[in-house]
């Protein structure tokens, strides 16, 4: 599969199944970040990488009364960085748009292998961080729901909505200026 073909099928599945994770699965999406670009090379991203049967269940706590189909996944993956870790020039920060290209380049890689990457922002925070023990300096930025899709059969009749149609895409004209804004 190349890129283009890992872009076209990424897809924000809801309707998961168990899927078999190891380490060398963990080794492999966090190597799809580390070659990520980043201001000065500086890399300012972290993750945890949680995929242990009773820290799975401890994320669950943490997880929004809308994602409970995130209790199905495998693996789940907290994307965490502070602004410290990279750029500042003028006004501009930039850990956030830094930590969200790592994050990209391995959701690209879990579709190349087969695998569902689903970003959420539905989460506590807080929870988040005491579950994980990630310090206060650091901001809990998504995390990212790993499975295998179930398919449209099964789950819940709004997840199988959810999952039967890609969602809408803006238009090219709604978001790409030539040469100048508007």
């Amino acid at each position: 599969m190349d890129v283009k073909e890992a872009i076209g099928k990424r897809r924000a599945y809801r309707n998961l199944e168990p899927a078999e994770l190891d380490e060398e699965t963990v080794e492999e999406l966090a190597r799809a970040a580390q070659l990520a670009p980043s201001c000065f090379n500086n890399q300012p991203w972290n993750y945890v990488f949680i995929y242990e049967k009773e820290q799975l269940e401890r994320m669950h706590d943490a997880l929004s009364s809308g994602n409970a189909w995130a209790k199905k996944a495998s693996l789940i993956i907290a994307v965490f960085s502070k602004q410290d870790d990279d750029c500042v020039v003028a006004d501009r920060t930039y850990n956030l748009f830094d930590t969200g290209l790592g994050t990209s380049s391995m959701i690209l890689r879990a579709t190349e292998m087969g695998l569902v990457a689903h970003p959420i922002a539905g989460f506590s925070q807080k929870k988040t961080r005491n579950i994980l023990g990630i310090p206060e300096e650091y901001q809990v930025i998504a995390l990212v729901i790993v499975g295998k899709f179930a398919g449209l059969e099964g789950g819940d009749g709004e997840n199988r909505e959810h999952d039967s149609m890609r969602p809408e895409r803006k238009g090219l004209d709604e978001f790409v200026h030539h040469n100048r804004y508007g």
